[in-house]
């Protein structure tokens, strides 16, 4: 079962890659693969974690002690209402709990984020250069008037009721380095993660089953 395993996985590594050769049958074969596993392996953990894991044993709890929680059957009788959509009469009924996810989503999203990224910023373009309780090396100093000049010189640059000419310029002309900066570490995150998903490919493709690296 290991080496069936091993030749189907290559197989579908293969596949997967034969994609940027052109589009053809292979690749087509492994895409469906791909997500029709996806599909029903969320299925089926969506349903032991949230069904039943979750909205069952939470309304019937097994254990006698525990006091069923009722709440949890609004969330049930929404996620029933976001199947009507498949009855064309009374799909519109669909849209309530679709406006509630999105509503939800979006808040809790809002506040995740203000914490994780706006606060962080904050923070670290107010951080004291010296300070009894703060580690002043020089390398710190540069690292926080750096972050302090370039947060300031990006929202400068959002800044348009006021014609960017002058020393207001040349702070927006900063701005806008900062932000080429900011995107281009970003794709590079995002290039060098792509790059680590398919040295793992090759990897297994020339250690795992061909065996010419060890």
């Amino acid at each position: 079962m290991h080496h069936i395993a091993l030749w189907v996985a290559a197989f579908l590594t293969l596949g997967i890659i034969s994609f940027l050769y052109r589009d053809n049958a292979w690749y087509k074969i492994c895409e469906s693969v791909f997500v029709g596993i996806s599909a029903g392996y969320w299925f089926v953990s969506y349903f032991w974690d949230n069904l039943y894991g979750k909205l069952w044993l939470g309304v019937f709890p097994r254990d006698p002690a525990q006091q069923p929680d009722y709440i949890l059957l609004i969330g049930g009788a929404l996620g029933v209402m976001m199947l009507l959509r498949l009855i064309p009469k009374i799909g519109w009924l669909s849209r309530w709990p679709l406006a509630f996810i999105v509503g939800a989503t979006a808040g809790l999203n809002l506040i995740i984020y203000f914490a994780s990224n706006v606060m962080v910023q904050v923070e670290d373009t107010i951080r004291p250069l010296f300070g009894a309780n703060y580690s002043s090396s020089a390398y710190d100093i540069v690292g926080n008037i750096v972050v302090a000049v370039g947060t300031f010189a990006a929202l400068i640059y959002f800044f348009f009721s006021k014609e960017h000419k002058g020393a207001f310029g040349g702070a927006a002309k900063v701005g806008i380095f900062v932000l080429m900066v900011t995107f281009g570490a970003s794709f590079g995150y995002t290039v060098m993660s792509r790059i680590s998903l398919l040295l793992g490919r090759i990897d297994f493709l020339m250690g795992d089953w061909l065996g010419v690296i060890k």
